[in-house]
């Protein structure tokens, strides 16, 4: 009986570590300038967020954007169903920040478990793109503003990229920020509503 406990203990230990040990080894991340709206749920700005609200960095899915990726309607949480609740236009309500067609503005990933990187890359949406429907392929630029590769580095835990923003933009648009990683399938996905 002891033997058939002490195996029970050692197996219930082995699978602790083995569940701790993947979920350390996985890239984690989120944006926070332009705050995301995975930031504006962790903060409590927006309610009725779901568990992004303790997982902002959590937004991963499979890479390849735009050709690949999550399917429309899905960008926002990655494709992923957990975090469906940030694809929800909110009737456009979502928080915005304020800029200004043309400027140089900081985007910053906080990088909560760093990971080999293939690139950063930022899309501003185009002329379809409504803020009271889900965000499509159709409702975006699919040829990013900005492109910061990294070639398989390792990214600091606090990255910024300085990008200027296209012009003739006006109104309220959204940037979407993707982290694709370079020894995973997945890349790391974080929508920013602005308002031109």
């Amino acid at each position: 009986m002891r033997r058939k406990i002490s195996a029970a203990i050692i197996g219930l230990g082995v699978a602790c570590v083995s569940v701790f040990s993947t979920g350390s080894a996985s890239g984690h991340g989120y944006t926070d300038s332009p705050t995301s709206r995975q930031v504006f749920c962790s903060k409590g700005t927006v309610q009725n967020c779901g568990a992004i609200q303790w997982e902002p960095q959590s937004v991963e899915g499979p890479k390849g954007f735009p050709s690949r990726g999550p399917a429309d309607g899905t960008i926002c949480a990655g494709g992923n169903s957990r975090f469906a609740e940030l694809d929800d236009p909110r009737a456009g309500q979502w928080p915005s920040t304020k800029v200004t067609a043309g400027q140089s503005l900081g985007f910053r990933w906080k990088l909560t478990a760093r990971h080999a990187t293939t690139d950063f890359r930022y899309y501003l949406t185009n002329g379809n793109y409504q803020p009271t429907r889900p965000l499509t392929r159709a409702d975006l630029n699919t040829q990013p503003f900005l492109t910061v590769p990294y070639n398989g580095r390792v990214p600091d835990a606090t990255v910024t990229h300085q990008g200027t923003l296209p012009a003739g933009r006006t109104g309220k648009q959204m940037v979407v920020a993707v982290w694709t990683i370079a020894d995973t399938g997945n890349a790391f996905y974080a929508c920013s509503d602005v308002q031109f």
